[in-house]
């Protein structure tokens, strides 16, 4: 198959890889329709994680199932899926508290910018459509393996209720799919830091109802000025960095949560500011299998939609091209078709 590989860092080619092939029962394999390319991503497209070898790349996808093992009884072959980019098995007690991304037996999809991937564990971790949805719709439902429940989890993390007051650190795919989930949650005021113009357009189409395009310590103060000095009640970090968390603590009132997705690069949690203002901390991977049964009618209803995140679409011979438009900040996020 074509697959997208990361060679070394910003050293990404679409070249020949062999098939993912079933391995255990459980197994499915499917073949991908759209991909993307996730900011996680580019931790390792710039080298910050570390490339010791070359590797399939793409965490989220969208397809057809070709093939199933044996034990797989729920998902069939043509069957039309989203793949969360975190596999469970469904059965274990993490699982069944609804900690999927804990799951004993968890993995990660490996090849969602491919023209296949494996799935692990298929009938606790793809979720079936009815049918498949229309060509124009794939990038509606593309955001459910990940950007969109990833934002949601932000804003449930962060504890964002009816009327409540949530500001969301970071303007990437991510954050903006938690302006969009704070909506949903009914908070009356969204504030979105960003300096970006068109990310500020999509983070107001979104719900966003204020915009802060400072950073830092002047980031803090425009908030306060906006809540009169009180803070907001929520906050979702969706950035990953020392500075990002920092922005989310100082930002929050006391008694508030920040909730975080942002993966952790440098960041550490200004522990003074929270033990002096009670601020909790709660977040982390996403348990995407979780939230699907809520999100997947949505979206298919048209009720919530973060396919704008998707502003370059590319064939997946030219999926390089997308790392280097989100690399340089001239796109939020590729979606990749094979």
């Amino acid at each position: 198959m074509r697959a997208t590989i990361l060679h070394a860092p910003g050293d990404i080619r679409v070249e020949e890889w062999p098939d993912p092939v079933v391995e255990r029962p459980t197994d499915a394999v499917v073949r991908v329709v759209a991909g993307c390319v996730c900011g996680s991503d580019l931790w390792s497209y710039r080298g910050v994680n570390d490339v010791p070898e070359p590797r399939t790349m793409g965490h989220e996808a969208i397809g057809v199932v070709e093939a199933v093992g044996a034990g797989v009884e729920r998902v069939r072959e043509g069957d039309f899926v989203v793949v969360p980019f975190n596999h469970c098995c469904g059965r274990c007690a993490h699982c069944r508290a609804g900690q999927t991304q804990g799951c004993v037996e968890l993995a990660m999809t490996a090849s969602g910018q491919a023209e296949r991937t494996l799935v692990t564990n298929a009938d606790a971790t793809c979720f079936v459509l009815d049918e498949a949805p229309a060509p124009d719709r794939y990038a509606a439902v593309l955001a459910l393996s990940d950007v969109l429940p990833t934002g949601y989890h932000a804003a449930i993390s962060a504890g964002v209720t009816p009327g409540s007051t949530a500001v969301v650190v970071g303007d990437g795919a991510v954050g903006l799919c938690g302006v969009l989930s704070a909506q949903r949650l009914g908070a009356e005021r969204i504030i979105a830091l960003s300096r970006n113009p068109e990310r500020q357009r999509l983070a107001t189409a979104f719900g966003a109802t204020d915009l802060v395009g400072e950073r830092g310590d002047a980031a803090v103060a425009a908030v306060l000025e906006l809540t009169d000095g009180v803070g907001a009640d929520a906050v979702l970090e969706c950035v990953g960095t020392e500075e990002s968390m920092t922005t989310a603590f100082e930002a929050a009132r006391p008694g508030a949560t920040v909730g975080y997705v942002g993966v952790p690069h440098g960041a550490t949690v200004p522990w003074r500011v929270a033990f002096r203002s009670n601020i909790g901390l709660r977040g982390g991977m996403a348990p995407v299998i979780r939230y699907l049964p809520e999100l997947v009618p949505a979206v298919l209803a048209g009720e919530l939609d973060a396919s704008a995140v998707f502003d370059i679409e590319l064939p997946l011979v030219d999926a390089a091209e997308g790392y280097r438009a989100m690399d340089e900040r001239r796109a939020v996020k590729a979606l990749v078709r094979p």
